[in-house]
């Protein structure tokens, strides 16, 4: 009789467990997504039901971008878009992600933006620049100042949340901000003659934006990981044809309450990569043109300020198997 109960509870727990199995896997990847065109883009697969067709259960989240990162932190998130170098900021602070999904690297979208009377960056010596510090937009900066002769020494620091630089620069206590869209392009209007002096355009590959996914989710649902990631290029391939190029952008624009002329500029400030684009860029490499080398150029820079103490190992944090298979 003790061995009919011990075998009965035996069953028992296995169906339990089994049960639990699949209600884990029934959960719908929850991923997180906010105001930037390449991951506003998701709006459009969303809204005509590819993902379903497609054959996986994905539950987008609209966040702050900072509060995106926050809330993947928090265990909240499967997946979250960021660049590359704030993937590797949330992995040193106890966050460990797994870059698997290139969406596109900013084309013009992040700027330094000076007052009137001043059209290059090398003008800025001596003077004030609102830059939030430790981020992407202050790499940008220390870029911007090597090429042109110059160190951050060179220039006076005023650290200011990137969603207040506007008002920053149309109050005079700076001479010029870092910032990126629609930031940037709230502050060239509000601010009568000032102009971009140096974007992500006259660096391409310094700004990747991806899709970070927690090492857990992806390890357990890796078929699910891939249906998402085709599902991103039919999205893709929407965008860039001519023919459906006017819905898409109808879309992405209603997304973020714009008309679809405010948003078009914004959608060409970013350069959206098509697969075999994306296939270049994880291929390993040192410098700008490699995820790999833009990282470690990202993960050099957050140790030098401090962001974090201990160089990352960059190569842990990407995984281009599914893209490279496509």
């Amino acid at each position: 009789m003790k061995n009919i109960v011990k075998t009965l509870t035996k069953a028992m727990a296995a169906v339990v467990l089994i049960s639990g199995f699949s209600t884990a896997s029934a959960e719908p990847l929850k991923i997180g997504y906010s105001d930037w065109p390449g991951w506003v883009a998701w709006e459009v697969g969303i809204e005509k039901g590819w993902f379903k067709e497609a054959g996986v259960d994905v539950k987008f989240e609209w966040f702050d971008y900072v509060a995106s990162m926050d809330a993947f932190a928090a265990g909240k998130l499967d997946a979250v878009g960021m660049t590359n170098g704030d993937a590797l900021v949330t992995g040193a602070t106890g966050a460990k992600s797994v870059m698997i999904l290139m969406n596109d690297y900013s084309n013009g979208n992040d700027m330094i933006i000076a007052k009137p009377g001043i059209s290059s960056i090398k003008e800025l010596k001596g003077k004030k620049i609102g830059v939030e510090v430790g981020f992407v937009g202050h790499l940008l900066l220390l870029n911007a100042l090597e090429k042109s002769g110059m160190t951050e020494k060179d220039v006076t620091l005023v650290n200011v949340p990137t969603n207040e630089t506007p008002q920053v620069l149309a109050s005079g206590d700076v001479d010029a901000i870092v910032a990126w869209q629609p930031s940037s392009s709230i502050a060239l209007n509000q601010v009568p003659g000032s102009k971009a002096i140096y974007t992500s355009a006259d660096e391409p590959g310094l700004i990747y934006d991806l899709y970070a996914v927690s090492p857990q989710s992806y390890a357990a649902r890796k078929d699910d990981w891939k249906k998402v990631v085709k599902v991103w290029y039919r999205i893709v391939d929407y965008i860039k044809d001519p023919k459906t190029t006017a819905d898409a952008l109808k879309i992405m624009s209603s997304r973020v309450g714009l008309s679809p002329e405010v948003y078009k500029p914004f959608l060409k400030g970013t350069k959206i990569l098509t697969l075999k684009e994306a296939q270049g860029f994880f291929k390993k490499g040192k410098g700008f043109t490699s995820l790999y080398g833009s990282s470690k150029i990202s993960d050099d820079f957050n140790v030098a300020n401090k962001v974090y103490k201990k160089p990352q190992d960059v190569d842990s944090y990407i995984d281009p198997s599914i893209t490279l298979g496509m």
